[in-house]
């Protein structure tokens, strides 16, 4: 039987290299030992986890963790936990359709809907990068603010230089791209496991917080907080990025090189979202240990750096806490460009040089978060990040819902089909996801509600 189904996906053409490569110039190009121990062959795959963990820990983000941590102590850490492991399936799928299928999953896609269908989900895709990039802009300015008092304005403007760096980047090969992420997510995980000693949290109370609570739902304004921290944590973005970048690993195009390199892709995965998860607890716990019941209103990153070293007692805290926040906000800058090529070939087969696409995907960022900014101050970029989530938010489900009819699609996958138990967890993530998402999306239109 297993046989009849391999032959059967071979011949709708998914379990062979597309015509249409992913990343054509990184594709294929990263070697793997073939005469190799278990960490040699797992240092060779990894990589690609670590860009998909930078969406996990984007500026977007950092807001509503202090908010939760301040209001709520440490009961919101269950919401993060859980997050995590959903963030952690869909991205063991995302891997598992780029490699058993040589496509990413906009080609994917197209594949499935056709050229018009595919057309609109590019734009739709295109509009969640900008939101994406959004919210690296603004990261970055308010970094750049808090570091060396350069105004909002003028920051916003100088994250445009990062285009340079990006293709001087790109010239070095992906290998190095991939190190310089590493770099940067290792300097968020060092200043926020520092802040967070500093802070001294109660243990047995933060433990406590990862147990899920009822109160979570009853309380309204809990339940809010809770719906910011998990309808931003799964990055429609990052399960393009993922379906393509583990495809630059020269594994073996066989059923026996498929499982090896699934194997090791989601292990690397893995390892580098719980680092993520690590660093969105510690953003929640300095929260809660710096700010819970000191009557302190803490609802925006600039008021957590103003209030970060009076409240713990270390001078140098509220510097590191930028300089983790500029660290995130580069990060994006490289898997949001990345992305951009990848949905843009995949979903409409146009090419275009590096330079252009981030130039055209930075300036769609940069103008909206300078007009806000100049009018609105700082005020203005706080509602422009909450925004930017609300637009991920509606684009969340034609990236998810297809990744999971593809890979539980046996015609499309062969062997390598989700199993039922994967297929229920992954079924019920998408839904829980989906509900959740559609739920804050209307409550922040009807109210007007401020995740802050």
């Amino acid at each position: 039987m297993s046989s009849q189904i391999e032959s059967e996906a071979e011949k709708t053409g998914w379990l062979r290299q597309s015509s249409n490569i992913s990343l054509e110039e990184v594709n294929n190009s990263i070697k793997i030992p073939n005469k190799a121990g278990f960490w040699r062959k797992f240092f060779a795959f990894a990589g690609p986890g670590t860009l998909v963990a930078v969406g996990y820990v984007d500026p977007g983000n950092w807001a509503t963790s202090i908010a939760g941590g301040a209001r709520f102590g440490y009961t919101l850490l269950s919401v993060i936990l859980i997050s995590n492991l959903i963030a952690m399936l869909l991205q063991s799928l995302s891997a598992k359709l780029g490699i058993v299928t040589g496509r990413d999953l906009a080609q994917a896609t197209r594949d499935a809907v056709g050229k018009k269908t595919a057309f609109i989900l590019w734009i739709l895709t295109e509009l969640a990068i900008v939101a994406t990039d959004l919210a690296e802009v603004i990261g970055s300015a308010i970094a750049l603010n808090l570091l060396f008092g350069i105004p909002l304005l003028l920051g916003i403007l100088i994250t445009t230089l990062d285009v340079l760096l990006l293709l001087l980047l790109q010239k070095k090969g992906f290998r190095i791209i991939e190190s310089i992420i590493i770099v940067l997510m290792a300097t968020i995980f060092v200043v926020f496991a520092f802040e967070v000693i500093v802070s001294k949290p109660e243990v047995s109370a933060l433990l406590g917080g990862y147990v899920p609570k009822f109160e979570i739902v009853s309380n309204p304004e809990m339940l809010f907080i809770s719906l910011g921290i998990l309808g931003a944590t799964v990055m429609p973005h990052n399960l393009y990025l993922h379906s393509s970048i583990v495809q630059t690993r020269q594994y073996k195009r066989t059923k026996e090189g498929r499982k090896e390199a699934l194997k090791y892709s989601v292990i690397d995965s893995n390892v580098s979202l719980t680092f993520a998860f690590l660093i969105n607890s510690a953003i929640l716990i300095l929260g809660a240990a710096a700010f819970h019941g000191t009557g302190l209103n803490v609802s925006e990153i600039e008021g957590a750096y103003e209030l970060l070293s009076p409240t713990v007692g270390v001078g140098i805290a509220s510097t590191l806490f930028a300089v983790a926040l500029l660290a995130s906000g580069q990060n994006s800058t490289i898997t949001g460009t990345l992305t951009g090529q990848i949905v843009m070939e995949g979903f409409v087969h146009l090419r275009v040089s590096p330079w252009l696409r981030r130039i055209i995907t930075r300036l769609l960022a940069v103008v909206p978060a300078f007009i806000v900014t100049w009018i609105a101050g700082s005020r203005g970029t706080g509602d422009l990040l909450l925004w930017s989530q609300v637009v991920l938010s509606l684009q969340l489900p034609f990236a998810v819902i297809p990744l999971v009819l593809f890979t539980s699609d046996k015609r499309k996958m062969g062997e390598f089909a989700n199993r039922t138990w994967v297929k229920v967890l992954s079924w019920l993530s998408t839904g829980v996801i989906l509900v959740l998402n559609v739920f804050l999306v209307v409550y922040i239109i009807v109210t007007g509600h401020d995740l802050g």
